[in-house]
C-alpha cells in the first residue's frame, strides 16, 4: 500500500556519495519535524576514479550516460524548486511516497511555491 507524506529537503548534497562513498552524485535527505520521519536518497554513478573491469556490467559510456542523467535530474529539481544552487535545496517542500518502509519515489511541490 501506498502512503504520502509531506515533508521538506532537510540535506543536499553534490559530490561523493551512494555505495560506500565511491560514487559521485546527489544525496537528498527528506523529514518532517513534525511527523518524526527521515530518509535518504541518492542518485549518481561511480566515479571516475573506479576503474571499469572486465567483470563490471557497465561500460564508460553507461558512466556516461548516468552522468548526464544525474545531471539532468538536478537540473530538474532546480528549476521546479526555483533555485540556482544546490545548496539552496535545502528547506524546500517535498511529498514523498512510501510502500511500506521503502521509498518509492518523491517530488518537490512545485504548487506551494
Amino acid at each position: 500500500m501506498l502512503e504520502k507524506k509531506i515533508g521538506k529537503i532537510t540535506n543536499v548534497k553534490f559530490g561523493r556519495g551512494g555505495y560506500q562513498d565511491a560514487m559521485m552524485g546527489i544525496s537528498v535527505s527528506l523529514g518532517s519535524d513534525k511527523d518524526s520521519w527521515s530518509v535518504g536518497d541518492f542518485k549518481g554513478t561511480w566515479g571516475v576514479d573506479t576503474e571499469v573491469s572486465e567483470y563490471a556490467k557497465w561500460t564508460e559510456e553507461d558512466r556516461q550516460k548516468h552522468f548526464g542523467e544525474v545531471m539532468t535530474f538536478v537540473n530538474e529539481l532546480l528549476l521546479k524548486a526555483k533555485k540556482y544552487n544546490v545548496a539552496d535545496l535545502k528547506g524546500v517542500p517535498v511529498e514523498v511516497t512510501f510502500e511500506g518502509n521503502t521509498l518509492k519515489s518523491w517530488r518537490i511541490l512545485e504548487e506551494v511555491l
